[in-house]
């Protein structure tokens, strides 16, 4: 019997973080594809835009119009799937039947001006401008009392189900703790129990000892495609220090997070000649008041791009009802997005 092959051989791997496991099926790869292929969007954008309600001293959709802004512009989201003023209640019924009120905060963030750029295409003090209102906003919502969390993303292109092209991320501030952060905030405080040290610090010394999934890093940061990656070119920003939130970054931090930003981002951008779509956001403490030595700062990136331009990853079949799986392996995807830098 042959010797087993984690390049060759279908193989199921782990995930610390969220403590489940994804089906790696390599020799998929080499199948032929005559499945959907997508349309690509034309890219060409003016510097500004008279019809786009996120363009500045345009009139937005509830009739406010937006000031003359010059740099990142922040303001609270005119459709927030949250509500600030949402009252308490809910129903429990058998156990079975359970609903309970959510109360938040839902803000959009302009990254510039100009409707025609995207995070790539801007310079690295622009893409630090983000970062300093990224920190202003986690801090300041954080302190709110009915806010427990603070999810910071960005949906870029039509692909992620974008409705605007403007270059723009959110900020969704709530008060329960969702899903994946909740698994995230369990299995890292179940690694800290037993350690007394941060799992992704672990992970991360390991990574840089291996280096085959490691695709850039700087003094402060890492970016790497993680070995439990789900998404054909899925990748993390993982900070080089020990900290919990965005909130504890130095000025020499921030400038390396929006250095790894940028170059990771354009590195996508080359990959298949396109403004590569993504869904990111970072991941750190809930603001719920308690201590939490276990959280270490990353941000992910999921983007849905498989072969190229036109062929996406589709979550269909043994995804929904199994678990993820995944052709390419992270090592491939690494060592081609390694190539772009």
């Amino acid at each position: 019997m042959a010797t087993f092959n984690a390049a060759d051989h279908p193989h199921r791997r782990y995930n610390p973080l969220n403590g489940e496991w994804v089906l790696v099926s390599p020799h998929r790869a080499k199948r032929p594809w005559q499945g959907q292929q997508e349309e690509l969007s034309p890219e060409m954008r003016p510097a500004y835009d008279p019809g786009c309600y996120l363009c500045p001293t345009n009139v937005r959709a509830n009739g406010e119009h937006n000031p003359a802004y010059t740099s990142t512009y922040v303001f609270d989201n005119d459709f927030g799937a949250l509500q600030a003023t949402t009252p308490p209640g809910g129903f429990n019924k058998g156990g079975l039947l359970v609903a309970e009120s959510e109360r938040g905060i839902c803000k959009v963030i302009c990254f510039s001006p100009r409707h025609d750029l995207t995070l790539p295409q801007m310079d690295v003090a622009a893409i630090r401008h983000v970062v300093d209102v990224w920190q202003q906003e986690y801090e300041e919502l954080g302190k709110l009392d009915f806010i427990n969390h603070v999810q910071i993303f960005e949906n870029k292109g039509a692909m992620m189900g974008c409705s605007n092209p403007h270059p723009h991320g959110q900020i969704w501030a709530q008060s329960t703790i969702p899903a994946e952060p909740a698994k995230e905030t369990m299995q890292q405080a179940a690694y800290y129990s037993q350690h007394q040290r941060s799992l992704l610090q672990d992970y991360l010394d390991q990574e840089l000892a291996d280096t085959s999934r490691i695709i850039y890093q700087n003094e402060h940061f890492v970016t790497l495609v993680p070995f439990w990656a789900v998404w054909p070119f899925e990748t993390m920003i993982i900070s080089k220090r020990h900290l919990q939130h965005i909130g504890q970054l130095t000025d020499a931090e921030k400038d390396a997070f929006a250095d790894a930003i940028k170059q990771l981002t354009t590195a996508y951008d080359k990959l298949f000649n396109i403004s590569f779509p993504y869904s990111s956001g970072i991941h750190q403490q809930p603001t719920d008041g308690q201590e939490h030595p276990e959280w270490h700062f990353h941000m992910h990136f999921y983007p849905p791009l498989l072969r190229s331009a036109t062929v996406k990853k589709f979550m269909v079949g043994y995804e929904m009802l199994g678990e993820p799986q995944r052709d390419i392996t992270a090592e491939t995807s690494a060592e081609k997005l390694r190539s772009l830098f």
